[in-house]
């Protein structure tokens, strides 16, 4: 028996967002910081003949500030070192050999020097790749060792200590042996056969020890730290009478668009319709974009004024203390969506007079206390390293004696979290705190 098809029509309401072209480029421009805005608009200003750009930048300020350094002078801030390590090191080498094969070959090497300062090719490879004994290269490394930075052209981490060392007339004595003959044992805080080997006190390897924690083990490092440090903030906070606290933008962070409007009325003037559809469009995309800019900049100064609010001791304590804030409850107060406060805070700054902050920086889930009792993981790190300062060096504090104190100031966390936050703050385990 034949099947049969029955056919019928059905009308079907469905309610779904549709990410417009226009939609998708308005989420992009909250998503900006300040410098990506700016390309951002610049590149808007190059496909639309009616767009002038006219941004005001008062002044970034360095990534150093995000410690609470304020940089009023931001002159001071543009760093003078070369823009590379392989720059800095050619600098050197055209300026201090002479025009011969060995400097060839300092050459050669230079072009091995990864981004930290070590020398990454084996000797057997560049004997092959230049043909020249070895006897010849070994000169060329070490010339290449005496440049500036010191430890640049190491191998290894242990012969960058050695480097460093060598250049330094007030190392401890017994630095360079040490580290020469008993690297392993001195990585391993075998401190006891260290002294014993040497007839010296544990006081002493403390010395070293100390000593050796200031050198660089990436001497290249400062080099690309000094790339992209410039922080533009958006949101400037001042203190008023009455301990009062004022939120407003920065010009930097509101760049202003102006519209060619001479230019427009002379086009559509023009009898050629497709020129006046033309300039209609793009009347049409920078109302938009003005538009968004507006609202961009709206948003992220709604953002920065409820964090001031509910980081208000913040601001005025000079210990700077953070209450446990989540990013839903900023987007309750402001009827927003949790996903357009994390677009308003992420990679957006606020200055303040004593340092530059980025907004999700003052977003900290609650750690656990006594009912009523809450307190922000910053606040507990800060209590932490207060126990660890406080501690006797001989005798340095376990995790879970750490533990046990915080819990006498109510706050309770396990040795776990302990460990987390004692890492984040770069301190060291209580093996490795131990002082003699």
């Amino acid at each position: 028996m034949p099947l049969k098809q029955a056919m019928s029509q059905q009308q079907k309401q469905v309610q779904k967002l549709v990410m417009t072209q226009q939609l998708q480029q308005s989420i992009q421009m909250l998503q900006f910081s300040v410098d990506g805005l700016q390309k951002f608009l610049e590149q808007k200003s190059l496909e639309n003949p009616l767009i002038e750009l006219k941004a005001d930048y008062s002044g970034g300020t360095t990534a150093s500030s995000l410690t609470g350094n304020r940089t009023d002078n931001y002159m001071n801030a543009i760093p003078d070192t070369p823009s590379s390590l392989f720059d800095y090191l050619l600098q050197q080498v055209r300026l201090t050999l002479r025009d011969t094969p060995l400097r060839d070959l300092v050459l050669f090497l230079l072009e091995y020097v990864d981004s930290n300062g070590y020398l990454k090719i084996s000797l057997a490879d560049a004997t092959e790749k230049t043909g020249a004994d070895q006897l010849q290269l070994l000169d060329a490394i070490t010339l290449l060792q005496q440049l500036d930075p010191p430890g640049v052209g190491a191998r290894d981490l242990q012969e960058c200590l050695l480097l460093q060392i060598q250049e330094d007339n007030t190392a401890p004595n017994l630095a360079y042996i040490v580290l020469e003959e008993s690297f392993n044992d001195f990585v391993d805080r075998n401190w006891d056969k260290i002294a014993k080997r040497y007839q010296t006190t544990l006081a002493e390897v403390q010395h070293i020890l100390d000593y050796i924690q200031t050198l660089s083990p990436n001497p290249g490092a400062i080099f690309t730290q000094n790339q992209n440090n410039y922080i533009i903030p958006d949101l400037l906070v001042q203190k008023e009478a009455n301990n009062r606290l004022s939120v407003r933008p920065t010009r930097s962070g509101r760049p202003r668009l102006m519209f060619q409007q001479h230019y427009f009325n002379q086009m559509v003037r023009t009898k050629d319709q497709e020129v006046t559809d033309y300039m209609k469009e793009k009347k049409q995309e920078f109302d938009w974009l003005k538009r968004s800019l507006v609202q961009r900049g709206d948003t992220i100064l709604r953002v920065g004024q409820v964090i001031v609010q509910r980081q208000i001791d913040f601001f005025l304590r000079p210990d700077h203390p953070l209450q446990p804030l989540m990013l839903r409850d900023v987007a309750q107060t402001l009827d927003l969506h949790e996903s357009t406060i994390s677009r308003s805070v992420n990679g957006k700054y606020l200055q303040a007079d004593f340092g530059v902050f980025e907004l999700r920086h003052f977003f900290s889930n609650a750690v656990g206390g006594s009912v009523g009792d809450q307190f922000s993981a910053d606040n507990v790190q800060q209590r932490l390293k207060q126990l660890i300062n406080a501690e006797d060096k001989k005798k340095p504090l376990s995790d879970q004696k750490l533990v046990k104190l915080l819990e006498e100031k109510n706050i309770s966390i396990s040795r776990r979290t302990v460990a987390k936050y004692r890492e984040s703050l770069g301190i060291p385990s209580s093996s490795k705190r131990k002082r003699f």
